[in-house]
């Protein structure tokens, strides 16, 4: 379901670049932003889209387990886990105005659309109900752990919190027999 978002937002984000720009020869791709050598792994004249962080979204969990109907049979279902993705945006340009105009698209991207539901976007996975997207606005301290952790020199970049991601496993718990009668028996005293 994550590599699903992800891509859904990939996608929406190339095409507005696409129509600002009306040249497809930059574009945004998923990958880790720094090999294992400390080089980047994005190519130049590119936008990179990374996970730096996945975490649990405790408001909205549920802990009862769900129930459902499927083909004459009660099935027990987990309950689903939501999840927020943070997810890092970095241009890797020659030229850093070109960098700060594509990360400039980026936000006025995100600004624009900041949430997409399956109702309105046809190409979000129907088992994904929204994503709601959110800047997160970070202070030197933060941003130099965040290369660090990365582990490459900064590059103009922006980090986005990507909310309510769910995932179930649609793995049976149990399997109940449907109920077909109820009876009743009613005693005077």
């Amino acid at each position: 379901m994550l590599d699903l978002a992800l891509r859904f937002l990939k996608n929406e984000l190339n095409t507005y670049l696409l129509t600002q720009t009306a040249t497809d020869t930059v574009e945004v791709r998923l990958s880790k932003l720094v090999d294992e050598t400390g080089r980047y792994a994005i190519d130049e004249e590119t936008l990179g889209m990374t996970v730096i962080n996945i975490e649990e979204d405790r408001t909205f969990k549920a802990h009862l387990p769900e129930y459902a109907y499927h083909n004459g049979q009660h099935l027990v279902l987990e309950p689903d886990i939501k999840l927020n993705l943070y997810i890092l945006v970095a241009a890797n340009f020659k030229q850093y105005d070109q960098a700060l105009k594509y990360i400039s698209l980026v936000l006025t991207f995100f600004q624009a659309h900041s949430c997409f539901d399956s109702s309105t976007y046809a190409d979000l996975d129907r088992r994904i109900e929204k994503l709601v997207i959110e800047l997160q606005s970070l202070n030197y301290e933060q941003v130099n752990q965040v290369w660090a952790f990365i582990g490459g020199k900064q590059l103009p970049s922006v980090i986005y919190k990507v909310r309510l991601v769910e995932l179930q496993d649609q793995g049976q718990v149990a399997i109940q027999p449907p109920i077909t009668q109820i009876q009743t028996t009613l005693q005077t005293r």
